[in-house]
């Protein structure tokens, strides 16, 4: 569209929407309502890539220690892991660290008792906590230390005859995997459905400019008579369906705004062991990629409704 047809193409699309206003109203919220749920998922994906990565962040590797086990060999062995890639850090926990942990996380009547009877025994071992920088190998990374010939030789378990090196290294087996399966099925999921809703919007900006054209293919009959040139022609429909969709993504941007503006603090004041922050620059992002998907949707949703439907 030249500059020279962007005013006249400006005006036709506003006398269009005057005229035929519920066909524009029908594509405007169609487009929104399409608009407004790929943002609601992609920023509900950021809440939940936040919620889970607050949970991925306390996942840890625990390989409990023999008492009888070499300090020397326990020193040498965290330095050794240490130096792993994927290795965070590598924490030595104490028999009584231990105990003290028990007691404060397990703070009830019965964990009080439970110690107390224990009459000044630790039954507890001594453990490496390891953290990961991704805790997805976490898994790998714990088959990794049960086949460490030096752990197998520390191992709270290695005096312990038919013990397997499996039950001293803990990291919420199943748990953990079943976690992270779901989270990568949610992401797939919302993923999916935002190529899924942004191919509904384009449908309907197509349908609603090929409309547009059928209404007025007598005008666009006199407009090729006097000479009119195509992109002449084509000017005002693409107006009117990029109108629309940034329209449509506006009013998308608007409604988040407001939700989020209502939402968080609830969930923050109903949910505060959870992290529900979603970063400021996820935010933008969003909503930058609302306003571009619907220009997308505006000038490819046009030009193929005009390629296919109007012969000029």
């Amino acid at each position: 569209m030249a500059p020279s047809n962007f005013g006249y193409s400006l005006r036709e699309a506003g006398h269009h929407f005057r005229r035929n206003w519920t066909t524009v109203l029908g594509a405007v919220v169609t487009i929104f309502l399409s608009l407004f749920i790929i943002g609601l998922f992609v920023l509900g994906s950021a809440m939940i890539s936040s919620v889970v990565g607050g949970v991925e962040d306390s996942v840890t590797i625990q390989a409990f220690l023999s008492d009888s086990a070499d300090q020397d060999a326990v020193d040498e062995f965290q330095q050794e892991v240490s130096d792993w890639d994927n290795v965070a850090s590598v924490t030595y926990k104490s028999k009584d660290e231990a105990l003290e942990e028990y007691r404060t996380s397990m703070s009830n009547r019965n964990a009080s008792d439970a110690v107390a009877a224990l009459d000044g025994e630790n039954p507890l071992p001594a453990s490496l906590v390891i953290t990961l920088d991704d805790p997805q190998q976490v898994a790998s990374t714990a088959e990794r230390i049960m086949d460490d010939p030096t752990f197998l030789e520390i191992r709270d378990g290695a005096d312990t005859e038919g013990s397997s090196p499996s039950e001293d290294v803990l990291y919420g087996q199943g748990t953990v995997e079943r976690l992270f399966e779901v989270t990568n099925y949610v992401r797939i999921g919302a993923a999916v459905l935002v190529i899924l809703l942004t191919f509904v919007a384009f449908v309907f900006i197509n349908n609603t400019i090929r409309l547009a054209i059928s209404a007025r293919r007598r005008e666009i009959a006199i407009m090729r008579l006097v000479g009119a040139s195509n992109g002449f022609i084509r000017g005002p429909f693409i107006m009117e369906g990029t109108l629309e969709a940034l329209i449509a993504a506006l009013l998308a941007i608007g409604a988040l705004s407001v939700g989020l503006h209502f939402l968080m603090p609830a969930l923050a004041a109903n949910l505060s062991f959870l992290s529900f922050d979603i970063p400021q620059m996820t935010l933008y992002a969003t909503y930058a990629a609302l306003l571009v998907i619907g220009l997308v949707i505006g000038l490819f949703g046009s030009a193929i409704a005009m390629r296919r439907y109007l012969k000029v």
